[in-house]
């Protein structure tokens, strides 16, 4: 199986807690204005990498915590992100996820494409909402905009709503 790839970030600190391998998927059907990676957007640009490839690179990595998957936009390209998902969490590292789209619109959309669903329930994280030049603040931890949100995936999975991470952060104090 294949996956448009735009890139590869072998020790982010940035994209999720922890340090991270970071892969940014090609093509976005939101080109949000002001976007971080506007060279995601074209479907048929980056590179097709084959999956066993990715894996390969991603079980050689040593001193990650995780994996985080942004773009470019991942659930634009559910079939093999959701099989690169399940690889990922299988090695026993977490999964973080980007997305243009917010939580609830993926919901909805996990109606109609089980690769979709799939992903979300194999993922930690989710740093949903398109980028809004208007909202940017750079000081905000994992994200551009005020309006994207840090989502709970097995606790909003779970709770058929968004569970905010904050929320729990806050709560723990």
């Amino acid at each position: 199986m294949i996956l448009r790839l735009a890139g590869i970030q072998y020790d982010s600190i940035v994209d999720g807690p922890g340090i991270r391998l970071a892969l940014f998927v090609q093509g976005c059907s939101h080109r949000c204005p002001g976007c971080h990676n506007p060279e995601t957007h074209d479907p048929q640009g980056g590179k097709p990498v084959e999956l066993s490839q990715l894996v390969e690179i991603i079980y050689g990595c040593e001193n990650i915590d995780g994996v985080t998957i942004s773009g470019g936009e991942p659930f634009e390209q559910a079939e093999p992100v959701a099989a690169l998902a399940s690889a990922i969490t299988e090695h026993g590292l977490d999964l973080i996820l980007y997305s243009g789209y917010n939580f609830e619109k993926l919901q909805e959309k996990a109606l109609a494409d089980k690769n979709i669903y799939r992903i979300l329930s194999l993922g930690r994280l989710l740093i949903d909402g398109p980028f809004i030049q208007s909202e940017c603040d750079l000081t905000l931890p994992f994200r551009g905009s005020r309006n994207q949100r840090i989502i709970d995936l097995p606790l909003s999975l779970r709770a058929g709503r968004p569970v905010q991470w904050a929320d729990l952060l806050r709560s723990e104090l």
